[in-house]
């Protein structure tokens, strides 16, 4: 009995989007229907090795009814069952319609086809050609009835049950007016040999020919060469074909940046075909993005595309196919995640796509900074991550430094090839922005005596760092941690300067530090300061205040941490606060004083002031009181 049902809203803004389509490219409509198909008969063809009941010989078929203006594109893979179509084409979780559509309203692009694919919503292309669209599956192995689904893409969908007795599903286009050149053979021919051509599964097409004697012959056509781009030589493999392959595994849209193909022997013996992104998608760091990674396939028979250990996380841009020879065609999607072979392949892959960057950066900079730009952080994620293969990432990570022009990225080596003779660690500094850091008061030593300091403004570089600690035999080093010691002949002279002024300014230093109370955890002089008044230091282990900043923004809590008020010895301020004391220790501006440096020292490092009011009443008064004399 036909019921028919209510699109959601954001399916029914989908559907006006494809009716009154914006795209130019409407070939890809017949691209993502063929794409479906094939999935399903993969789907299927992993099904049939335990399941004899399902039918296996395998094809895709398209017909073209001139009569009608019908172009039907059938298939023998999975099928679906009642339920699974009206979860699969009539509810928004499987179609990712919702975000389809914020991706398109935030990138503000009018013709955007690739989208399409990236959101699993291929399906409902078909309303940029269609007046009406139906879709009759049946479930493979299954007995129940087929299922009729047939919408005109307004505001509902019926479905019903189907008479089709074979498995698989067949999508059938009632073709515009306008869109009657898709019956053409050599239109159907055109988009198929661009889009479609590797699929291994035979696209059929029945074509009709007129004979030598005026009589028709039809005959079935195969479309698809059928081969494998991954088992192909390389050199017979096109940039197109490249392209279009790569746009078929990541619907990425845009170009592939580089293409790695790989064979392995020995041991473990495997075949790979990988492509790294020319950008990076919008939703590079969600879940689905780690959950769908490479295509798996045993001796070219697709077994799945979240097998997760074929790369680690952070390589999850990485798109492409690795099909083994090793491993047993009817393993399970569980075994597969602990599987040896699997790890091994892992390995293999993952030095090869490490070595072919470091080829990149060494021999066209140029373009591995514009890949940095896109998947910089996550090469960092795996320098925290990856343990096995750090020293390879490091030599991969690139930062901006004080001494280099902003947006100029430099490598560690490119770094330490610059570093002073005398300067024997690394010096960093983590926060929010360049221009902040630039003028942190934590740089002034380093400043003056011609070091450069690297910025790291990712918030990812506060999790680098606790794993990259050296690196060429130099330790890296905060510029806001702990204690700074350039050389042995320096560090006398400073150790006595700060002695005597220890000894000079002793009751003052423990006054502030008794009027700071519990905002800090000690007072002392400073050896990294030359010309600011105070900064605030963490212990050499402590968690930064940027850190403490990304917490609380990702909505972690995080315990704050006490921090140690630096002052400057040579500063006048010193003096004039050691005049008011010895006047009179109990003068109650003494206090309002170290509380303006405390403020002072969190304002220069960017972090906000606990209590802006009073700050702003004090910087009042005393401006009456300077203007006063």
């Amino acid at each position: 009995m036909s019921e028919t049902k209510k699109f959601k809203t954001e399916v029914q803004q989908l559907l006006d989007l494809m009716v009154h389509s914006l795209y130019s490219n409407k070939d890809i409509f017949l691209r993502e229907l063929i794409a479906n198909a094939a999935d399903a008969i993969d789907k299927a063809r992993f099904e049939a090795l335990t399941n004899s009941e399902i039918a296996t010989d395998w094809e895709i078929r398209i017909e073209a009814d001139k009569e009608h203006s019908i172009l039907r594109i059938s298939d023998n893979g999975i099928g679906m069952t009642n339920e699974e179509v009206i979860k699969n084409i009539g509810t928004i979780a499987k179609s990712g319609t919702k975000a389809f559509l914020s991706a398109l309203d935030k990138n503000k692009e009018e013709n955007s086809p690739d989208l399409i694919g990236q959101f699993g919503v291929g399906f409902y292309s078909a309303f940029m050609v269609a007046d009406k669209v139906e879709l009759i599956s049946k479930k493979a192995g299954s007995k129940d009835s087929a299922t009729c689904w047939e919408s005109d893409g307004k505001a509902d969908y019926s479905i019903d049950e189907s008479t089709r007795e074979n498995q698989g599903t067949t999508v059938i286009v009632h073709l515009k007016e306008s869109e009657k050149a898709y019956l053409e053979e050599w239109k159907i021919k055109e988009i198929i040999k661009k889009y479609s051509d590797y699929i291994e599964h035979p696209i059929k097409m029945s074509i009709t020919r007129k004979k030598e004697d005026e009589s028709e012959e039809t005959t079935d056509e195969v479309l698809n060469s059928q081969k494998a781009i991954w088992l192909r030589s390389a050199n017979d493999i096109t940039e197109e074909e490249h392209k279009n392959f790569f746009q078929h595994l990541s619907h990425f849209g845009g170009d592939p940046l580089m293409h790695i193909q790989y064979s392995a022997e020995g041991t473990s013996e495997f075949k790979a075909l990988l492509y790294i992104p020319e950008k990076a998608p919008f939703d590079l760091f969600s879940q689905d993005q780690k959950k769908h990674g490479l295509h798996l396939y045993i001796k070219r028979v697709f077994i799945s595309d979240e097998c997760n250990n074929l790369l680690p996380d952070y390589l999850r841009f990485v798109k492409g196919v690795v099909d083994s020879s090793d491993l047993p065609l009817n393993i399970s999607r569980e075994i597969l995640q602990d599987n040896p072979t699997i790890l091994k392949i892992n390995k293999n892959i993952v030095k090869k796509i490490l070595s072919e960057l470091t080829k990149l950066k060494e021999n066209d900079l140029e373009k591995y900074v514009n890949f940095y730009h896109e998947f910089g952080k996550n090469l960092k994620e795996g320098v925290h991550s990856d343990f096995a293969n750090k020293e390879k990432l490091q030599e991969l990570v690139m930062f901006e430094s004080m001494t280099n022009e902003p947006g100029k990225l430099i490598s560690l080596k490119e770094y330490v090839t610059a570093m002073p003779e005398k300067q024997k660690e690394i010096y960093f500094i983590t926060g929010e922005e360049r221009a902040v850091l630039e003028n942190s008061p934590h740089l002034e030593l380093l400043k003056k005596n011609g070091y450069d300091v690297l910025f790291m403004i990712d918030p990812i570089d506060e999790w680098v760092v606790q794993s990259l600690t050296e690196y060429d035999g130099k330790k890296l080093k905060a510029a806001g941690k702990g204690e700074i010691e350039l050389d042995d002949e320096s560090k006398k002279d400073t150790d006595k300067k700060l002695k005597k002024a220890s000894k000079e300014h002793k009751n003052l230093i423990g006054f502030i530090k008794t009027s700071l109370g519990e905002k800090i955890k000690d007072v002392r002089f400073s050896k990294r300061l030359t010309d600011s008044a105070c900064c605030l230091v963490s212990d050499e282990y402590d968690p930064t205040p940027n850190m403490e900043r990304i917490f609380k923004a990702m909505n972690q809590s995080m315990p704050s941490t006490k921090r140690i008020l630096e002052i400057n010895p040579d500063h006048a301020l010193v003096a004039g606060l050691q005049g008011v004391y010895d006047k009179s220790k109990d003068d109650p501006k003494l206090a309002e004083f170290a509380e303006l440096l405390y403020d002072q020292a969190l304002l220069a490092e960017g972090s906000p002031i606990p209590d802006p009011v009073n700050f702003s009443k004090r910087i009042s008064d005393l401006m009456v009181v300077s203007l006063g004399k």
